[in-house]
Formats: structure tokens, C-alpha cells, sequence
């Protein structure tokens, strides 16, 4: 069957269409992308405002033309921070279901993580052992830890590139005193949550997804993204102390400018850089490899799992 899978991040509005069938791997089919910011968008109260909340509706009423367009039999609506932590969130919820019918599922931060760990977990097989999986997004970090598909420690941090950069790093290059602040309060609050995880033991894999990671990768010699999703691409811990020095004195324009790194994301890839670099440091992790599947691909191997028979 063609899935249709909308995802409601703190920076973008992302529909994958995929045919997917019990037992095998989801194949894309379609994405359609915008880029929204919504952690951005949030005023002095948290909330969305009115513009913003516009913008959503009619985003997400684009996405659901696309799934039509493209023959998706279902499509799996989620959110995550932005959302999830606006203080108006009930009301844009209801505004979206109202204009568009759409049961947008907020997920928490913890459901985040173990559905990210789900997709790591397929994509690398049984033979990865214990795996630690890192995320950043737009508006959190989640970490998670375990042998079997579901995951043994799990935990979501406030740490996102996005809220990070409009939080702490308002300059252009930012002040080098605020990066500083930025290090201590990222690393403060990642030092609180290891120990959850060390009692199980040492990770045999250390896997990171999403765009930030796959940015500093990329310009930290991984290999581009048209070379395909089976290239092996990693990122060392060393490289990313290398790296990040030179990111806190760049422009976003500047940043923009470096392989594989997008205009719309320029600007959060220092905050990004500072949160994986803490995470690596403070898990004793020297190199991680980039898992090509993420929090879509979860939903979307959980709702396959779900299925009755029959209907795959």
C-alpha cells in the first residue's frame, strides 16, 4: 500500500509518501517539503500566533493535496515540539481538524525517541547489538539506549538547534560569550541524563539521524547525499571539535556556503554542532555513523506492525 506520512517538525512540514507492505522496507515514492520554523514562530507567551497559525493550516492543506495526488491510501499526521510545547496548542489543533480534517497526533518526547530507535534498530539489524541513538530536531534532543526494538532508556531534552539559536544566539556571528553560555547550559543539562544510560553498559553502535547530524557529517567529509542512502557515512568526535570553533565565528551566509549545509538550516547549525559535540563528549562516543531512517520511518514500520494482515 502507498503511506502517506506528515510530519509536523519545529522546522519543516514534511510529507513522505512510501509503498510500503509488512516485512519489507518502506520505498519512497514522494516527498514534499516546506519549510515552516515553527519553533520560530512562537510569541513571548509560547504560543503560535496567527500568522503562524495560517501558515500551518495551509501548509498542511498543500501536503494533503500532494498525498492525494501521489495515490496515498492513508496518511499518518504527527507533531512534535513546536507543537507539542506551544501554549495554544489545543486551539491549533482544533483549528487544523477543523479546515483541513486532520487528527494531528502530538507526540511526546519520549514516543519521539523510541520510534526513531525503532527505525535505527531495523535499518542496522540484530548484529548492531546495543545501540545508542542520538537526535536533534528543530526543538529537542532525544536520546536512546537498547538490545531489542524497543528501546531500554529513552530520554527528550529541550536541546534543539532551532529553539538553541532564537534562545541563546541571537548574533550574526554570535557573541562568543553567549556560544560559551550556550556550551555550559547544553552540556549541564545532557550531564544530568548519562548516567540513565551507562548503567546498562557500553553501546556496541552509536548511531545519530536527523539533518543536523547529517550536515556535520557531510561537512566533515562524509560522503553527499546523491551518492545514496547505503553509502556509510560517520562523523568523529574529533572532527566535530575541529569544526566547531570555525562554526561560531561564521555568518549563517557564511555557514550556507559549506558543503551539503541548506540556507534555511545555516543559522542553526553552531547550536546543532555545540548539542552534538556535548553528547558525544559526555557519552564517551569517539565516532557515530549516520542512520539514513529516522522518526518518519518509525511511524511508519509501527503502523505496518499494527496492521491486520489482510490489509498489507
Amino acid at each position: 500500500m502507498r503511506l502517506g506520512v506528515l510530519d509536523v517538525g519545529s522546522n519543516t512540514v514534511h510529507l513522505l509518501a512510501v509503498d510500503a507492505h509488512r516485512g519489507a522496507r518502506p520505498l519512497p515514492a514522494h516527498s514534499h517539503k516546506t519549510e515552516l520554523r515553527l519553533a520560530e514562530l512562537l510569541d513571548a507567551d509560547g504560543a503560535i500566533g496567527p500568522d503562524g497559525v495560517e501558515r500551518l493550516v495551509a501548509t498542511i492543506a498543500e501536503a494533503l493535496q500532494a498525498a492525494e495526488d501521489k495515490g496515498c491510501e492513508a496518511v499518518l499526521s504527527f507533531a512534535t515540539s513546536a507543537v507539542r510545547e506551544a501554549s495554544n496548542a489545543d486551539q491549533v489543533l482544533a483549528r487544523i481538524k477543523e479546515e483541513t480534517d486532520v487528527d494531528l497526533q502530538v507526540l511526546s518526547g519520549e514516543e519521539e525517541a523510541r520510534l526513531t530507535f525503532l527505525a535505527a534498530r531495523r535499518w542496522f539489524g540484530w548484529s548492531a547489538g546495543k545501540l545508542l541513538v542520538l537526535d536533534i530536531g528543530g526543538g529537542s534532543l532525544e536520546i536512546a539506549y537498547g538490545i531489542d526494538e524497543e528501546p531500554d532508556a529513552v530520554v527528550s531534552l529541550p536541546l534543539g538547534a532551532g529553539r538553541l539559536t532564537a534562545a541563546w544566539l541571537p548574533g550574526d556571528p554570535p557573541d562568543p560569550q553567549a556560544v560559551r553560555a550556550l556550551r555550559r547550559h547544553v552540556r549541564a543539562r545532557i550531564a544530568r541524563t548519562v548516567g540513565e544510560f551507562t548503567r546498562f553498559g557500553e553501546p556496541d553502535h552509536v548511531v545519530a539521524t536527523s539533518k543536523t547530524f547529517r550536515q556535520l557529517a557531510r561537512i566533515a567529509g562524509a560522503a553527499r547525499s546523491a551518492e545514496g542512502l547505503y553509502v556509510q557515512r560517520d562523523l568523529s568526535r574529533k572532527a566535530l571539535e575541529e569544526w566547531v570553533p570555525r562554526l561560531a565565528t561564521m555568518t549563517a551566509a557564511r555557514r550556507a556556503g559549506l558543503p551539503g549545509v541548506s540556507d534555511g538550516r545555516a543559522s542553526q547549525l553552531l547550536a546543532g554542532a555545540l548539542v552534538a559535540e556535548a553528547a558525544m563528549d559526555l557519552f564517551g562516543v569517539e565516532d557515530l555513523e549516520i542512520c539514513p531512517w529516522a522518526l518518519r520511518e518509525g511511524v511508519i514500520l509501527r503502523r505496518l506492525d499494527q496492521l491486520p494482515t489482510t490489509e498489507v
